[in-house]
């Protein structure tokens, strides 16, 4: 008898089937609105399904429910590994779901609601317009220079942190050095309005009074959005409201647009990049502000053969950078097959930079730094300069290694030659010479050696290292130093 009303009891826990789509709101501390669906379907003490967002479906790999109506959910990770863990409780009809708050904060208990089956998928898709040239804005015709919020504070940037920057950038050196934009990148917007007008959050309560504030200090200012209906945080993005936001964001004085594919990749396939992008860059052209446009979609779709046509100044050609050693390299000696693509007002983008996030040496920072400014790549720094060290400052700010970057032909570096893990990287400058980068990625140092004939140099030139600050005595036959572990020497070569 016992065992009989025991096997009764689990029976009627799970009569309560939890078959069906669940609706978890989320309101973060800016306002902002998260949604997220649980699609499950019960059998018994198992659970299959998925849970999706805006930007991507999830499958379930494993769930379950026991007696007492505890819910274990188990996402699909990389590699069909086990993932995120979803905790949930049902009881009375009621599921409670424990989602994780914003970075510092307790995890929360959110009842769900029921949805209708299919609600939280993407929205209908909107036709891309045809294909045709927008016109080069006439920006960018040297790698734009800046900062960007995402690298060091990502979701937790405010106002208050943008503000603190633009000032760093000034008393720092930075401005001087060439240092221009300060780039808000995701989680600054808010809700639209009842006409659908853009607006930013708790966290920016005033976006043109903090563009006036960064134009006060001579700087400009960037902002992010992305084409799909979402951004990648989860945030308000500009699909169907293109012309819209262009024209709100010039309104507040916006200089810089970084436009993220994210959600956009439910609704639309990578052959519909180019027109999806085409319709930003004519949204953005019908302003008559002069706004930098950026193009974050990672490389994908060939993206450097068109993001011109686009009016695209530059354009992502890796995934995102981390702050290390294997990431770095990675993604910039990576780099070498899409040279051609680089001209003034159009670059080959890599990723922002991570000098000064803590996780490299000096000495790799350098690396960093020599090895971007070869490439003609943006050099948007990503830490805080408001705590930056000098010796941080002195490699963002080395007017040597920039030039290089900025030098004016706009060519991008190419490798000459790799022994092992040792590296030569050559790029041709406007005055005729040449900079030269000798990289070694070992982990021991080094003795590398370049002939000036193999880098097409004939006849004496001046020899200056870049990072030493100081001229090389000519040898006829080439150059060679002892380059440390996991570290550069950075030439240039002049007539």
């Amino acid at each position: 008898m016992k065992i009989f009303m025991l096997l009764a009891l689990a029976m009627s826990s799970y009569a309560a089937d939890l078959t069906g789509n669940w609706l978890v709101k989320q309101e973060s501390p800016d306002g902002n609105v998260r949604e997220t669906y649980l699609d499950l379907k019960q059998d018994g003490t198992n659970i299959t399904g998925a849970v999706r967002n805006i930007n991507r479906d999830q499958k379930i790999l494993s769930g379950s429910m026991d007696a007492d109506g505890k819910v274990t959910i188990v996402l699909q990770g990389q590699n069909n590994r086990p993932g995120q863990r979803i905790m949930a409780k049902f009881a009375n009809g009621e599921l409670r779901v424990t989602m994780a708050g914003p970075r510092g904060t307790q995890p929360e208990e959110i009842v769900a609601t029921r949805a209708a089956e299919g609600a939280g998928g993407p929205p209908a898709k909107i036709a891309p317009p045809e294909l045709h040239k927008v016109p080069y804005n006439g920006l960018a015709k040297t790698p734009p220079m800046g900062w960007n919020s995402w690298n060091k504070f990502a979701g937790r940037v405010t106002a208050e942190d943008v503000k603190g920057m633009a000032d760093a950038i000034v008393s720092s050196g930075m401005k001087a050095a060439g240092y221009i934009y300060v780039n808000i990148d995701d989680t600054w917007e808010g809700m639209r309005d009842t006409n659908g007008n853009i607006t930013s959050n708790k966290k920016f309560p005033d976006m043109k009074g903090l563009a006036d504030y960064v134009h006060s200090k001579g700087l400009k200012i960037g902002i992010y959005s992305s084409p799909g209906p979402k951004t990648c945080a989860g945030y308000e993005g500009s699909y169907g409201h293109e012309d819209q936001d262009a024209k709100t964001w010039a309104s507040w004085g916006i200089d810089y647009l970084k436009y993220d594919w994210c959600s956009a990749g439910r609704i639309y396939k990578d052959e519909d990049m180019h027109a999806v992008y085409q319709k930003m860059g004519d949204a953005l052209r019908k302003t008559g502000r002069p706004i930098v446009y950026s193009l974050c979609q990672y490389g994908r779709a060939d993206v450097w053969t068109w993001a011109p046509e686009v009016s695209g100044n530059l354009w992502r050609t890796t995934g995102d950078i981390r702050d290390s050693w294997d990431s770095m390299t990675k993604i910039g000696f990576g780099q070498n097959d899409l040279a051609k693509w680089a001209a003034p007002g159009h670059w080959n983008d890599p990723d922002m930079l991570e000098i000064g996030n803590g996780g490299m040496s000096n000495s790799e920072y350098q690396v960093h730094m020599s090895l971007w400014s070869l490439l003609s790549a943006p050099l948007l720094a990503g830490n805080d300069l408001r705590t930056a060290t000098p010796e941080i400052l002195a490699i963002l700010t080395n007017p040597e290694v920039i030039r290089i970057d900025q030098d004016k032909a706009g060519h991008q570096a190419t490798r000459l030659s790799q022994n092992g893990e040792q590296e030569i990287w050559v790029k041709d400058l406007a005055d005729g010479g040449k900079a030269i980068g000798l990289f070694n990625r070992a982990t021991d140092a080094a003795n590398m050696q370049i002939k000036w004939a193999d880098a097409g140099i004939t006849g004496k030139r001046k020899v200056r290292d870049l990072w030493a600050k100081s001229d090389v005595k000519w040898d006829d036959s080439g150059y060679s130093a002892q380059v440390p572990g996991h570290g550069v020497a950075l030439i240039r070569v002049s007539k």
